[in-house]
Order: C-alpha cells, then structure tokens, then sequence
C-alpha cells in the first residue's frame, strides 16, 4: 500500500488530492516539518532528503516533491485516465502544464511576493503577468488543461490557481475564476481539504 508523508498546510495537499482522485488505498503519515525536534523518521528520510513534505513510498519506491509524486501515481495507477500514456500525442502538453507550478508559477508568486524585480528575457517562467496570460489561454479550450480531459496536470495547476485565490492573489479573470470553482468542486479535493482540517 503506498504511505503518503505529509504535513496540513503545505503543498503536500496536492499529492493527497492526487491520491484521493486515484481512488486507490493510501496510508496518511503526518511528519510535522514545522517541529526542528522531531524525531528521524528512517522511511520518510529516504524518501526525502530535503525533508520536505510531501513524499511517498510505494513498495520498493522512494520519491518526493509534488510533480513527481502526481505524475509516477497517474502514470503508475491511472495511465490514460489520470495522464496521457506515454505515446498518446497529448502527453507533451501534459508534461508542460504538469510541470508549470514548479517551473512558472511558484517563481512567478515568490517573485511578486517578495517584490523582486521582474527579468522576464532572463528569468525562465517570464513574469507574473506572462504566467497568468500563458495559463488563460491554456485553458481557452477548456474546462480543463487538455479539453474535456481532467489530468494530475489539473491537480498541479488547479491547487496552485486555488493556493492564488485564497490569498487574494488570482486576479479578475472569468477564466482562472471559472478553473478555480472547478477544481474547488472536485469530490476529491473537498475529501484533502478535509483532511487538512481533522
């Protein structure tokens, strides 16, 4: 059975989202990463090594990191339904948008955030302005990232268009509006929200 490692109030609600919409049995170890006394944990150290949540163990595998964690689960458990197979044409456009949080809007929010100057010809992910307008128009085919297909890429993004919109970041836009509302509505991820509040 896969051991999910987490900590509510951090990223690591993507990876439970993610296995809450697998449907699959999952064990839930809660390691408090705010706590610098805590205990080693020997299976979670392995996993991760930055000690940061989340991470998963599944058998004989060890990963951490919430893109990683979404795709091997969608790609282990739910190949062509969750993500793309591997020769499927759309699996290129799912790799981007799977990989757009870490990539574009993390930088882009801890950028606006922290009031950094934007580079946008030197900084990979652009700017604030430029990640925003890259995801509307990725999303102009809608409802979701690939079309009608719900993917672990919408699990990505739609936490992270969550994440903007509970601290009033995601601007006025009937677009990301209209994803955030849909991701929110997802019984899967009322059943990790929930989690976070036990």
């Amino acid at each position: 059975m896969m051991k999910l490692f987490w900590c509510p109030q951090t990223r690591a609600v993507r990876a439970l989202w993610m296995l809450e919409e697998l449907g699959e049995p999952f064990e839930r170890v809660t390691i408090d990463i705010r706590d610098e006394s805590r205990a080693p944990h020997p299976e979670f150290d392995v996993a991760s090594p930055m000690g940061k949540v989340p991470a998963l163990v599944d058998g004989e595998v060890a990963i951490a990191e919430s893109a990683a964690i979404c795709l091997y689960v969608a790609d282990r458990y739910s190949s062509g339904n969750l993500a793309p197979a591997i020769d499927d044409p759309e699996r290129g456009r799912f790799l981007y948008w799977m990989f757009y949080t870490p990539a574009a809007i993390e930088p882009a929010m801890s950028e606006k955030i922290t009031g950094t100057e934007p580079n946008k010809l030197s900084n990979g992910w652009g700017d604030w302005t430029t990640m925003l307008s890259t995801l509307e128009q990725g999303l102009e085919s809608g409802p979701w990232l690939l079309g009608n297909r719900f993917t672990a890429a919408d699990v990505m993004v739609g936490s992270s268009v969550a994440f903007m919109r509970q601290f009033n970041m995601l601007p006025e836009s009937e677009t990301l509006g209209a994803y955030a509302d849909r991701c929110l509505e997802r019984p899967a991820y009322t059943r990790a929200r929930e989690a976070e509040a036990i």
